[in-house]
């Protein structure tokens, strides 16, 4: 059992743990011949890590950044962003992790919104993050990393102390907004190291040992997953993070052997690929005591844990709250979507629309909370600039996670669908609003709904119904031209980050709609009908990952 760290700050949990186990190992970088820095890997221990923080405090601190100030961190999955953003959270900046997909135009919305006043980048991010500024109403400073000590500008304003406090807001990471553009989760010291005390102290299969474990995320660090989850349990129990430059199937045996890592964390997408590799060997010849995950699908559960030999212990979590629900106890319920049940400090509810109570065996959606006498206890602070999306989603007292599930008799909780209008696709969450919005913007399309659809690999993929204006060319054809169909998804590409790119395009005359003109998104296609086998319906996967081939 972990003891809590209430009152306790980042800074200050960091330099305890790296004082008390200053031999083990605390970060690693695998090796990777194909990577253009380190190939032949990393490996921090924790007083290594430790004179490296010391080293950054003092250059951030002499530059004037403290409380007050917000710095962008634009490192891809590099190790160094978790020894800049303990350095910088130690002196009371927040840190803003950026998605390295985005584009100019996503990158202009997160530089106006998140006020960041500083970015710290590599080199070849640089026009990039430029190209963005331009779109963008202003222009935070640029600090390259490969020449952080000569390259880093006097903070702009002053800091207004350089003691922060558990409230102190550590991190805004920005997560799908259903309405439209990304919203601004706000991240406290308190929500962050709290994060890893829930994790490392659910016990069971879920365990960490006091000699430390090592702990593979393949997940980006722009995630409430690989940057908080995972990272506070490996740090508050002394054990290490492996961080991978992302997921290749190719190599994920060979770097958790290499690494000697005994916990993974997996998405369902991971779990569905690495089932369609040829047998590896080295997928039994390993230290994995188990993987942590969510949305392996239900017909691969039992079959993936057989062949790789581990547990693949099914969570639940969201940036708004990741002290997660896990189905760690035996008797495990493996293949049913099961999650875990609620414990003190996360109480759950499942309600129907009017926030009443269903019955156990029953859909409903799972709202969340703390404890009555303090609900929003450990809980992100907010939406960044956006209260009455906060309160909308607190209404009642209660966090509305927007997910459906059913509560079987034993309180087991399992998942069922999102409720909200989310795309789910290999551990994206995109809106649909903000999809729909875009490709509006294109001359050539009256109307558009963007919808979830199945894919086998990447548990869902975009797809875009359009009605094309009528004086496009192919408006009135069953198969529009393929010059418009190009020509929307290099619109798509040219203003999104690749994933959100519709992977399947549909025309159609018309698009169902209420009386007041909202659109029927359900009633498109019929009942038991899946929308891939329509006629006309357009494929462009391979488009999407030529795309994701070259960023």
């Amino acid at each position: 059992m972990i003891s809590t760290h209430q009152d306790a700050t980042i800074g200050e949990v960091f330099f305890s743990v790296a004082n008390t186990y200053p031999t083990r190992p605390f970060l690693i970088a695998p090796a990777n011949a194909e990577r253009e820095y380190n190939p032949q890997g990393k490996l921090l221990t924790y007083d290594h890590a430790s004179k490296e923080v010391r080293t950054l405090i003092v250059h951030y601190k002499k530059a004037g950044y403290g409380v007050g100030h917000r710095v962008a961190l634009l490192l891809d999955n590099r190790i160094e962003h978790f020894l800049h953003k303990i350095a910088l959270n130690a002196l009371g900046v927040c840190c803003v992790p950026v998605n390295p997909d985005y584009k100019a135009r996503e990158l202009a919305y997160l530089i106006e919104h998140s006020q960041v006043d500083l970015v710290l980048l590599l080199s070849k991010r640089l026009g990039q993050w430029e190209a963005g500024c331009r779109e963008a109403n202003r222009r935070p400073q640029v600090v390259i990393f490969e020449d952080f000590e000569l390259s880093l500008p006097t903070a702009s304003k002053p800091a207004t102390e350089y003691a922060p406090h558990s409230e102190t807001t550590a991190s805004i990471l920005y997560t799908s907004g259903t309405t439209g553009r990304p919203k601004g989760c706000v991240l406290s010291h308190r929500y962050e190291i709290a994060a890893g005390e829930a994790y490392v102290n659910h016990g069971g299969m879920a365990s960490f040992r006091e000699s430390g474990e090592r702990l593979y995320n393949p997940l980006p660090l722009f995630h409430v997953n690989a940057s908080i989850l995972s990272f506070y349990a490996v740090l508050l129990t002394g054990s290490c993070q492996v961080q991978t430059d992302r997921f290749q199937a190719s190599r994920w045996w060979e770097e958790v052997c290499e690494t000697k890592s005994t916990i993974v964390h997996y998405l369902g997408v991971i779990i569905q690929m690495l089932h369609l590799q040829p047998i590896h060997v080295q997928e039994q010849n390993h230290c994995v005591r188990f993987g942590m995950g969510a949305g392996v699908e239900p017909h691969l559960h039992a079959l993936a844990e057989s062949r790789f030999g581990f547990p693949l212990l099914e969570l639940w979590g969201m940036t708004e709250n990741v002290r997660i629900l896990v189905d760690n106890q035996m008797p495990r319920q493996v293949g049913t979507r099961a999650f875990g049940r609620a414990y003190p400090g996360l109480e759950v509810r499942v309600v129907n629309d009017l926030d009443v109570d269903v019955q156990d065996g029953q859909p409903g959606e799972m709202i969340i909370r703390h404890s009555e006498d303090c609900p929003r206890r450990d809980f992100f602070s907010g939406y960044l600039d956006d209260e009455d999306a906060t309160e909308l989603a607190w209404r009642g007292g209660w966090f509305h996670t927007g997910d459906v599930v059913i509560r079987d008799d034993t309180g087991m909780l399992h998942f069922v669908e999102r409720r909200k209008n989310i795309i789910r696709r290999a551990g994206e969450n995109i809106a649909a609003a903000e999809v729909e919005a875009w490709i509006l913007a294109h001359p050539a399309v009256a109307q558009v709904a963007v919808i979830a659809v199945a894919d086998e690999i990447r548990e869902e993929e975009v797809l875009a119904c359009i009605v094309l204006k009528t004086d496009q060319v192919g408006s009135k054809d069953e198969e529009a031209s393929e010059f418009t169909v190009r020509s929307i998804f290099d619109h798509c590409t040219s203003g999104m980050a690749y994933f959100k790119a519709p992977g399947w395009i549909w025309f159609t005359n018309s698009i169902p709609t209420t009386g007041t003109q909202k659109i029927q998104k359900h009633t498109i296609f019929g009942p038991g009908i899946d929308p891939r086998t329509v006629p006309g319906m357009r494929d462009l996967r391979a488009w999407k990952k030529r795309n994701f081939v070259k960023k």
